[in-house]
């Protein structure tokens, strides 16, 4: 990949989604809409399986688990994304960026990693119901969420070091709303980098 440029950049520019002013603001409001509404239904059902005893089940403490990471997963990247809507350029420094990848990358791996544990539990209730209580126990629930969380926030962690120990070029903008892997790789100055955006 050619590069126009070679000079070294500490900060990356999102491409905007427009360049009006009021669609800008349009976006802001509706975008900030969508992402209340979010945090609210996730809190909420985090509040209600924590303080119904009849929910505490493996399904609903497992779709507890999912909640609290759908409320990080988008913390992670919407306040960043309202706040470029209202500023011009949207900017950010190189570490936050990097950062802002491993945990996005983390939450996601950490979904996923519940999402297989959740469908192993409804193959245990339907499959296997009268060795159900014993194949998910409370106990046993709680390691393999821990198990999820620990492997999820893992799984990004040498790629995120491998970033850190990159330097990036020109041009410097970002055609998305967050860091993603596919952008901040190409931005790159070493193309081995890009490889590792087809492992994530």
């Amino acid at each position: 990949m050619e590069r126009a440029n070679s000079t070294l950049v500490t900060q990356f520019v999102f491409v905007r989604f427009s360049n009006s002013p009021r669609l800008q603001l349009l976006f802001f409001h509706l975008f900030l809409l969508v992402y209340l509404l979010s945090l609210v239904g996730n809190a909420l059902i985090v509040l209600i399986v924590a303080l119904d005893g009849h929910l505490h089940t493996p399904m609903y403490f497992f779709i507890c688990n999912l909640s609290s990471v759908e409320l990080w997963y988008t913390t992670v990247t919407v306040p960043k994304m309202l706040a470029n809507f209202l500023s011009s350029p949207g900017v950010i420094s190189v570490p936050n960026c990097i950062t802002q990848y491993y945990f996005f990358f983390s939450l996601a791996a950490t979904e996923l990693f519940i999402l297989t544990t959740m469908a192993f539990d409804r193959y245990a209730a339907i499959c296997r119901p009268l060795h159900y209580p014993l194949l998910l126990s409370p106990q046993t629930c709680g390691i393999l969420a821990g198990v999820c969380w620990f492997m999820g926030f893992l799984c990004p962690m040498f790629p995120s070091f491998l970033l850190a120990k990159t330097s990036f070029c020109t041009p410097n903008q970002i055609n998305h709303f967050f860091c993603d892997a596919d952008q901040i790789f190409c931005l790159s100055f070493y193309t081995p980098f890009i490889k590792w955006s087809i492992i994530l």
